[in-house]
């Protein structure tokens, strides 16, 4: 073979062990990639103007792959970002960056946005003004700064009040993001609006020990500002309880467990009444229909009857409420600690001394009583 033509055939042969062209890179392919990848490094240096009110520690984008059409580059990247004095480690999302080229092999970041699938980021919808409690950090879009102070003051009443239901360590700091809308809300959850109309909050982060940087509580507006005062400090309390217990908490703890300690732990310090508290169960128990088992995790499902799931709320409120009056608070709090870590016929034996059945009958007996 003439050695002039043998770089011919192997091109030749690379093609055709490629398959499809686009399988392949071109000559240069390398370079040029490493070049997006590059400008995406020297843009995160210094993150947009968006984002001047927000109190990053960190901003850098580990960019997983690119693709160039033309003068057009599209980098694919995970985004490590950490709030200073919050964070305590890096909350990730996932962005497609689109960068565009100069002709002469330079590029720079034209836009950056969510991946596609992937929820946006609070800062996507707009404007972000930020407002420093005591103990919270607010973040808002589209909403007045006298609003947004009157959360912060409501999350900073808060967390002393959670501090005091759950005497464990935690951070006692959190993150409130406060959308513009309903919808808003919803995207930022990545789930459908409807899951969340008439609720005030909810709370996002993994769940087990170790760090949990995007614990955050997302502010429903509509519902909140639908709430009295007394019930927006209850539906800030009860998820701050969550964000508290994060830690302890795990899939083999039950809903009617960490749903009902939040909601024990933001009416403790109120002179509500069972009745008052638990006004849709109350009727349904006043109807002759006494529930007859705790509330199934399936119960707490959002989308579906509103008054069943009102009930479900209600009824694990009062379990954990029967269980801190019959045991005491020290034993309320170690029962949500031994569930996290043991099945809860393990941690009802050992926190408790007793099992299912017997805390039913006596949480159905409670039930007959304080609200038949």
């Amino acid at each position: 073979m003439p050695p002039a033509r043998r770089p011919v055939r192997l091109l030749v042969l690379a093609l055709l062990l490629c398959g499809l062209p686009a399988g392949c890179a071109a000559p240069g392919a390398g370079a040029a990639d490493a070049a997006v990848r590059r400008a995406v490094a020297d843009w995160a240096a210094a993150p947009p103007a968006r984002l001047a009110g927000i109190p990053l520690a960190g901003w850098s984008y580990e960019v997983s792959s690119v693709r160039r059409d033309g003068v057009r580059a599209f980098a694919r990247a995970v985004l490590h970002y950490r709030l200073a004095g919050y964070d305590t480690a890096a909350a990730d999302a996932r962005r497609e960056v689109e960068l565009a080229g100069d002709g002469a092999g330079g590029w720079r970041v034209a836009a950056d946005r969510p991946a596609p699938g992937a929820p946006p980021q609070l800062w996507d919808q707009g404007a972000v003004t930020a407002v420093r409690g005591a103990h919270a950090l607010v973040l808002g879009v589209g909403q007045a700064p006298q609003t947004l102070s009157g959360i912060a003051a409501e999350a900073d009443r808060a967390v002393p009040a959670v501090s005091a239901a759950w005497p464990r360590p935690w951070a006692g700091r959190l993150v409130v993001l406060v959308p513009g809308t309903l919808d808003a809300m919803a995207a930022l959850l990545g789930q459908p609006a409807d899951a969340y109309r008439g609720m005030g909050a909810v709370t996002t982060g993994r769940v087990g020990a170790g760090p949990a940087p995007a614990d955050r509580v997302v502010i429903n507006p509509e519902g909140y500002a639908g709430l009295s005062e007394a019930g927006r400090g209850i539906v800030l309390t009860h998820e701050v309880t969550h964000v508290a217990t994060r830690a302890a908490t795990s899939a083999t703890t039950p809903l009617w467990l960490s749903e009902g300690f939040a909601d024990w732990a933001a009416y403790r310090a109120t002179d509500r009444t069972p009745a008052e508290a638990a006004p849709e169960l109350a009727r349904a128990v006043r109807r002759g229909e006494l529930p007859g088992a705790l509330p199934a995790d399936g119960d707490f499902a959002f989308g579906g009857d509103p008054e069943a799931l009102a009930r479900s709320y209600e009824g694990a409120w009062l379990a954990c409420r029967l269980i801190a009056a019959k045991w005491g608070d020290a034993a309320l709090v170690r029962l949500y600690e031994e569930a996290g870590r043991a099945p809860l016929s393990v941690a009802l034996d050992e926190g408790l001394g007793t099992d299912r059945g017997e805390l039913t009958r006596l949480w159905r007996e409670a039930l007959r009583e304080q609200l038949g």
